[in-house]
């Protein structure tokens, strides 16, 4: 994996802050040529630097007003086969292996809370799972970001 420099960083942060800005104008706001602006896209594309669209998708809009976390516990051997069987699960947006007293954290997105009992079985349905803990989220306070440790790191 290629490391990201100052030069990607500067890049990172002015499409973090306009999202719809063209390539020209990236570059002409950095004062780089187009085909740099062009290549270190392509090359942070390739790697997992810049992700799907869908990371910039707002749940609650298209209809699933509702985020719960699943502290899961699953049976070690068959960790990798839950994955398998969790990615099958269209309402499971996100998913992190843990350490500490769960496995795996599950972030999905629901419409109610009939609909989150639904989900919430279909994790349970997977073979491996154990047991799993669940919590509504109140409220997003901080959005995913990382502006500003590319900031922090411009400035070292």
């Amino acid at each position: 994996m290629r490391s990201v420099d100052d030069t990607d960083r500067r890049i990172l942060l002015a499409m973090t802050a306009n999202p719809r800005s063209t390539i020209v104008a990236i570059a002409d706001e950095l004062g780089l040529a187009r085909n740099t602006v062009q290549a270190r896209l392509t090359a942070l594309e390739a790697g997992p630097a810049l992700q799907g669209f869908d990371r910039r998708l707002h749940a609650a809009s298209l209809g699933y007003p509702l985020t719960v976390f699943m502290l899961t516990q699953v049976d070690q051997p068959r960790l990798e086969h839950v994955v398998a069987q969790l990615r099958e699960i269209p309402e499971v947006v996100q998913a992190h292996g843990l350490s500490g007293p769960g496995d795996i954290l599950v972030r999905c997105v629901c419409t109610d809370t009939d609909d989150l009992y639904r989900v919430n079985r279909l994790v349970l349905a997977c073979d491996g799972v154990i047991r799993t803990e669940t919590s509504l989220a109140m409220g997003e306070l901080i959005p995913f970001r990382l502006a500003p440790v590319l900031e922090r790191d411009l400035e070292h």
